[in-house]
């Protein structure tokens, strides 16, 4: 038992693996083969049925009578010595029998020729003539391809030879079946393959729309195809209404609330400039100023790139106003872009991720490294810097809203801790991803890698 089962985990889990990978892994493919392996199997055995059945019963049958009418002629010949006369036992098998009768004197059989590898009819035809005439013999079914040549010993010494057609002893027609049968598949399964791709275009348009969509891009989608498919294709469009209208009115509420806010800010920078400059005030001024950031900060969060839509931009335009700016503080920076620089995205939100990234790199590093490879359909970003970099082990608790470290490199100066975890929800609203590792220059290396 316990054999039986290690055998079945092994060999057969992994034939089982094996085959699994081949098969393929598109729904209009496999579809394809569930509408035409039950076609194959059925014509398969149809046709073996034919050619193993009928076929050969056929051609038994056919070689059967072939063979009696040889098997009457030497009877004649031989029981009616008086009246042996070729011609006329020509003439009777060539208006009677359709056979080409001859007598040979003085002449043996020929060497027994090479058998076809594969004939049903020098088969057939050896086991008739074998029961029937019962006497030597020699046949040729494969010298002349519309005849079979038969010659039989007699027993004055002399050779009868028969030439019959090919098509009274074998069943030559059969192939015309065959090729109905294809024929009719043939046009079945293009009907069928028609059909069916037009059923599985409407799945891939919703795919791709729903692709589209959690990428920010305008999308024309309209259900079609069947029931069930407009059915997934209608409640893709009221989830997307839904939170479109959940977004909207999430950035209702945002800006209702940053106006009200920065009211209340404004009316505290006007009264602080009213009274005396104190260095009390000036504390007051800081916290005043901090409070705005900290208010920028949660609310470029919370809105994210709400009512944004994605468009083509030039990526190595927006990676230069980036390094001028690094440059401008004092930072030795240079860039790399690989591949086309044409990319789609949402371009104030994709400028605020590349901007949250080089302004951590600048705020720990001197120099910094900028480098992209849009070669394939992913663009994939590198921002370096020699910084003092991130434990392994606290990469992923950065990307965190509101997480500071004590030396933080994502801690903005009077910041709120949120440059990092913006540029990751960014990146994501792309339907790509940010991750942490160290820099080749000894700090921390930030990849981003969207699909564009």
């Amino acid at each position: 038992m316990k054999v039986r089962r290690f055998f079945k985990r092994s060999f057969l889990g992994r034939a089982l693996r094996w085959l699994g990978n081949l098969l393929p892994k598109g729904l209009y493919a496999r579809s394809l083969i569930i509408i035409i392996a039950p076609v194959v199997l059925l014509q398969s055995v149809i046709a073996y049925v034919f050619m193993e059945r009928h076929w050969q019963l056929v051609t038994r049958r056919l070689s059967a009578a072939v063979t009696a009418d040889v098997a009457a002629l030497v009877d004649i010949y031989e029981s009616y010595p008086q009246d042996r006369d070729a011609a006329t036992l020509a003439r009777i098998a060539s208006d009677r029998l359709q056979l080409d009768v001859d007598i040979l004197h003085d002449t043996d059989l020929p060497a027994p020729g090479p058998k076809p590898f594969f004939s049903i009819l020098d088969e057939t035809l050896s086991d008739e003539l074998r029961k029937q005439i019962d006497r030597p013999y020699w046949m040729d079914t494969v010298g002349r391809s519309n005849y079979i040549e038969i010659r039989v010993l007699l027993n004055n010494q002399d050779v009868m030879r028969v030439l019959a057609r090919r098509s009274q002893a074998y069943a030559s027609n059969s192939h015309i079946f065959l090729v109905w049968m294809g024929g009719s598949s043939l046009v079945l399964l293009a009907i069928a393959i028609l059909f069916l791709r037009n059923q599985i275009r409407p799945i891939l348009r919703l795919a791709e729309a729903a692709e589209d969509f959690g990428k920010g891009r305008e999308i024309e989608f309209r259900p079609r195809g069947a029931r069930e498919v407009r059915q997934a294709g209608q409640a893709f469009l009221e989830m997307k209404r839904r939170i479109e209208r959940s977004i909207e009115q999430r950035t209702t509420m945002l800006n209702g609330v940053s106006h009200d806010l920065r009211t209340i800010l404004t009316r505290f920078k006007l009264s602080l400039a009213l009274i005396e400059q104190t260095p009390e005030v000036e504390d007051l001024k800081r916290d005043v100023d901090e409070m705005s950031r900290m208010l920028e900060g949660y609310l470029s969060f919370a809105r994210g790139d709400a009512g944004e839509h994605a468009v083509t931009t030039d990526l190595r335009l927006l990676l230069s106003e980036l390094q001028s700016d690094a440059e401008r503080q004092g930072h030795m920076t240079t860039l790399d872009v690989v591949g086309d620089p044409n990319i789609t995205v949402r371009i104030d939100a994709f400028r605020r991720l590349l901007f949250n990234l080089v302004s951590n790199a600048a705020r720990h590093s001197d120099t910094i490294e900028i480098s992209a490879n849009h070669e394939t359909q992913w663009l994939v970003l590198h921002v370096d810097d020699d910084g003092p970099g991130i434990p392994p082990d606290m990469r992923d608790e950065v990307f965190k809203p509101f997480f500071r470290l004590d030396e933080a490199r994502n801690q903005d100066e009077g910041g709120s801790g949120l440059g990092l975890a913006i540029a990751r929800d960014i990146a994501r609203a792309h339907g790509g991803d940010i991750s942490l590792s160290k820099s080749p220059l000894g700090g921390l290396r930030a990849t981003v890698r969207l699909p564009a």
